[in-house]
């Protein structure tokens, strides 16, 4: 098939090409066990998944998050980075939009570091032009370095951005990109509909996008 134009597909990572729950859930309830503080219930641990870490400490507790998410990645690096899987058809549906001349990347609030780590586990590393998390030059989502990067080196391209949270949409509006919201999280459609990127498609799953359906959205 000949390349029509130059689209990203810039994917988030947990909830919506990996299902990391088990991870989070344990090494979040690891931090808090550390510093003598009551766990969580999983399911509220899981509604939070896709926020910056220090704001999921932040909305439960009142003790400096900085001490917890160093405590939370003390547990990931060694055992919940390990406890995780590609969510259903992923890895064949990256595989079709590389046939189909897609440009792949990754935008995740996970520590960028963790994020290439655990696409290497996955075996899905080599899919992707970019992964670009949280790190010392991007604190967020919505960080002007970001829309600066992305301007400055893909400024050719159209760019879609794909996940399961309402930051992935804010993040869409905010580059002005069209946004294609998955029910593979904890948010539902009228959620991630709630927002002004240029168009907003949701669907099941990343299992059910298909070339011309993104074609569809320029």
């Amino acid at each position: 098939m000949e390349k029509k134009q130059n689209i990203i597909l810039s994917f988030d990572l947990d909830n919506t090409l990996i299902d990391n729950r088990e991870g989070i859930v344990n090494s979040f309830n690891y931090a808090l066990k550390k510093y003598n503080l009551p766990v969580l219930e999983r399911n509220k641990i899981e509604k939070m998944i896709g926020t910056p870490l220090d704001e999921m400490f932040k909305k439960v507790v009142n003790v400096n998050p900085k001490k917890l998410s160093s405590a939370f990645r003390e547990y990931y690096r060694e055992k919940g980075i390990y406890q995780g899987s590609l969510l259903p058809g992923v890895r064949e549906k990256l595989e079709e939009f590389k046939q189909h001349f897609f440009t792949l990347g990754v935008i995740t609030s996970k520590r960028q570091d963790l994020a290439i780590q655990i696409t290497k586990i996955l075996d899905i590393f080599t899919y992707f032009e970019y992964i670009i998390g949280e790190s010392d030059n991007v604190k967020s989502k919505l960080d002007p370095n970001l829309k600066k990067h992305l301007q400055n080196n893909y400024s050719e391209y159209s760019i879609v951005i794909i996940g399961d949270h309402p930051k992935d949409l804010a993040l869409a509006e905010n580059i002005g990109a069209p946004f294609i919201g998955v029910l593979t999280g904890n948010h539902s459609a009228e959620e991630l509909r709630r927002g002004n990127a240029p168009k907003i498609l949701i669907m099941k799953s990343v299992k059910e996008l298909f070339p011309n359906l993104i074609y569809s959205l320029f």
